[in-house]
């Protein structure tokens, strides 16, 4: 829904089923928009928030994370992620003024969102040139990719209305990430499909599969095997040095999604001669599926079980409807010395597209508070 001329919009709580009914109701959101996502970070207060036109109608949804301020808990960061799910192409101020409004009056200090809106695309073609360029270093140096007019009109009404840019250079922060890498899916087989992919990618499906890699995948998923996707995951985290989350929040995050939708979540894993060898986390909302978590062996690598769980993914996900499969969040970076370009590379040779979005805003409501939490967590490295 578009609003061209002034209007006055209410936001109040509304409950879950309420903002469930909402989310079905559209083609997708992102899943850290829904309901069940609240019941997953235990670690923050979560609300439920709708907005209401003059008829009563329930135009807008969006899920707000409450982080508390150290030594401050009665004052909160309020965190829309991915989010909130309104109409983002016309005037702002109708749905983000009665947001503050609501938020500082319930105790927040600031509002941080991240708009699910494009600001410019560039393909697998284009992010394979620009790698090869010695004088191209990211993607936004790269010329030939699309933009996208309503991205770069939110981007102006939000710094025009002083919300604060929190992306950094790269799009890697601490939030969610501004580049990403998609697959289009609509309108298309899977034979497309694997046209589009590069002459590795192809070949390294092809040797999984005379390799006799096995994928299996549950939308109910046994405690055993969320416990060997973990080990691998841990070992995955040690080899490529990051820090992995406990088996604990993934248990959650099985048991609170797939309740909301038995569709919701599956869990991939890759075999080779009954030893897993590689494995993934598939989450879909409607017509939009994210691969979120990642695991693979050292060992056994030449079999290629990565890739077969990402085809596994891929054609679950069409023959499911999707339109999208995200692969979620790359860094901007095309400099072949980069270590952080093998990502890129990686889901490139899927085909499809590298995106940029608007990225995540942050409007300070009690401003000194603000800059104490803002300097808190510079000094904390995050």
């Amino acid at each position: 829904m578009s609003y061209s001329e002034p209007v006055r919009l209410t936001v109040r709580p509304i409950s879950a089923a309420e903002h469930l009914a909402f989310v079905r109701t559209r083609g997708s959101v992102s899943f850290l928009q829904t309901p069940a996502w609240g019941r997953v970070k235990t670690e923050w207060r979560s609300e439920s928030l709708g907005w209401y036109d003059d008829g009563g109608r329930l135009v807008g949804a969006g899920l707000v994370l409450h982080r508390p301020v150290p030594r401050l808990e009665r004052y909160t960061l309020a965190y829309l992620a991915q989010g909130p799910a309104i109409d983002w192409s016309g005037r702002l101020d109708v749905w983000l003024g009665p947001l503050a409004e609501h938020l500082k009056a319930r105790g927040a200090f600031a509002i941080r969102l991240g708009p699910p809106v494009r600001t410019d695309t560039w393909s697998a073609a284009r992010v394979k040139e620009g790698i090869a360029d010695q004088g191209v270093r990211r993607l936004t140096d790269l010329s030939g990719g699309r933009s996208d007019p309503v991205g770069a009109g939110v981007t102006g009404r939000l710094r025009d209305a002083g919300w604060l840019p929190r992306s950094p250079e790269d799009g890697f922060g601490a939030g969610q990430p501004q580049f990403t890498y998609e697959l289009p899916l609509a309108g298309r087989t899977e034979d497309d499909l694997l046209r589009g992919m590069n002459q590795l990618w192809r070949r390294n499906l092809k040797k999984a599969a005379k390799e006799g890699v096995e994928v299996t995948a549950d939308e109910v998923t046994a405690a055993e095997d969320l416990k060997a996707f973990h080990d691998l995951y841990v070992h995955t985290a040690e080899r490529d040095r990051f820090t992995p989350r406990p088996l604990p929040y993934f248990a959650t995050m099985f048991a609170e999604l797939s309740a909301e939708a038995p569709e919701r979540i599956r869990l991939y894993l890759a075999r080779h001669q009954g030893e897993l060898v590689a494995a993934a986390i598939l989450v879909r909302v409607g017509t939009h599926a994210w691969y979120t978590y990642g695991a693979s062996s050292t060992a056994r690598r030449e079999v290629r079980g990565s890739n077969a769980c990402q085809w596994a993914m891929i054609r679950d996900s069409l023959a499911a409807g999707c339109e999208v499969y995200d692969l979620r969040g790359i860094t901007s970076t095309l400099d072949a010395d980069d270590p952080h370009v093998g990502l890129i590379q990686f889901k490139a040779g899927t085909g499809g597209q590298a995106v940029r979005y608007v990225g995540e805003w942050d409007l300070p409501l009690r401003p000194a508070i603000y800059r104490a939490f803002d300097l808190f967590m510079r000094r904390r490295g995050r």
